[in-house]
């Protein structure tokens, strides 16, 4: 017997999938609304670690994702100036354990079909171009659900899974949002050059940052981490143009990059940003998780992780509960806050101390701070 006999996601990014595959495998009668008309991944590519992998695993999905991406293991440090020689080989933490490679880059869109397909074969109903508008929670064992101003039913629990801009945040009154770090990054997705193996960083120049992941046997996305600036409404002209002056001051790989861009490859941008959900993510039977409750910049590449992680735990919670009841959310916080805010506390330090061009802030030793933690059992 499970805690739930029927549950509402709201949202298809990989945390809402990945509970939407979980409950529906148990049994659960499971409807994901999505506000978007179709699947839809911004950007270009993911970078992910062993700790990602485990839960890919344990929703049947892994398999079909490394045959999707790139696996690696180490990073690489490159100089910029137009040899960008490689000054640094570092090794990577194998936060999943010796079963899984220690990262991963894929192509987001690969990455959010494979789970798309997982959770429809599972059972649970996928409706595109549908937002969940109301929530009234008068019953204390029931929720109901309204999709575009009315009604879709009671549900057992709704899980807000619907990103930065969360709606179903809104709904039960959480006034705490994403806030802008200062940081603004350009990606883009292009050819892997064969000597790219594994992802490679630029620190120094125009920019904090410049890099990129490899994703597949040709494909790689590239980025650069600027200053945050107001580049909404860019033409995509205008926004190639900028990538590629920005990128001018890293050779290498770089020069190819630049070749694709030039060959209409589009760049996007967007904000770094950070928040945490003070405790309880839940309002009685409605639930945020992935980056509905938190954010933090890619620096330490653990944000699509760690909402995977929150699905996992609270559906293996209402999977092996008989009630949703406090003792269930007090063990699903217990088990998800303090990881959380380790990753976001530290994923937001790195960025500060690039903003502040502080040489002798301590990262590596940071880096395997977190690596030691993802390791541990969620």
């Amino acid at each position: 017997m499970t805690a739930v006999q029927k549950v509402a996601i709201a949202g298809s990014g990989v945390a809402g999938l990945a509970a939407a595959i979980q409950l529906a495998k148990a049994g659960v009668e499971v409807d994901l609304y999505e506000a978007k008309p179709e699947l839809s991944a911004l950007g270009s590519g993911i970078s992910l670690q062993g700790n990602a992998f485990r839960v890919f695993d344990a929703l049947g999905a892994w398999e079909d994702i490394r045959d999707a991406g790139f696996a690696f293991e180490g990073l690489n440090l490159r100089a910029p100036g137009p040899d960008a020689p490689i000054v640094a080989q570092l090794p990577d933490a194998k936060s999943g354990g010796p079963d899984y490679p220690a990262s991963m880059g894929i192509p987001r869109a690969a990455l959010a079909q494979i789970l798309l397909e997982h959770a429809e074969r599972a059972g649970a109903r996928v409706h595109f171009g549908k937002k969940i508008t109301g929530v009234d929670a008068r019953a204390n064992d029931a929720v109901e659900v309204y999709v575009d101003d009315e009604s879709a039913g009671e549900y057992d629990l709704l899980i807000g899974a619907d990103g930065l801009n969360s709606a179903v945040r809104d709904l039960i009154g959480i006034e705490t949002k994403p806030e802008p770090t200062g940081m603004g990054i350009w990606r883009t997705f292009v050819s892997r050059p064969a000597e790219v193996e594994r992802t490679e960083l630029y620190y120094g120049g125009p920019v904090y940052i410049a890099g990129y992941t490899p994703t597949g046997e040709d494909t790689m996305y590239a980025f650069l981490v600027e200053k945050a600036e107001d580049r909404f409404g860019t033409s995509d002209e205008e926004a190639t143009r900028i990538m590629l002056e920005e990128s001018r001051a890293y050779g290498g790989p770089w020069n190819s990059i630049r070749a694709d861009l030039e060959g209409g490859a589009r760049a996007n941008y967007t904000w770094f940003t950070q928040h945490l959900v003070d405790t309880p993510w839940n309002r009685g039977r409605v639930a945020l998780i992935g980056d509905a409750a938190h954010s933090c910049p890619p620096t330490i590449a653990q944000g699509a992780a760690q909402g995977l992680e929150d699905a996992f735990v609270l559906t293996e919670l209402l999977t092996k509960r008989n009630a949703v009841d406090e003792t269930l959310w007090d063990e699903f916080h217990a088990r998800r806050v303090p990881r959380v805010k380790t990753v976001v506390e530290a994923s937001v330090q790195l960025g500060q101390w690039q903003i502040e061009g502080n040489r002798d802030a301590d990262t590596g030793g940071l880096f395997a701070a977190v690596a030691r933690r993802m390791a541990e059992p969620v």
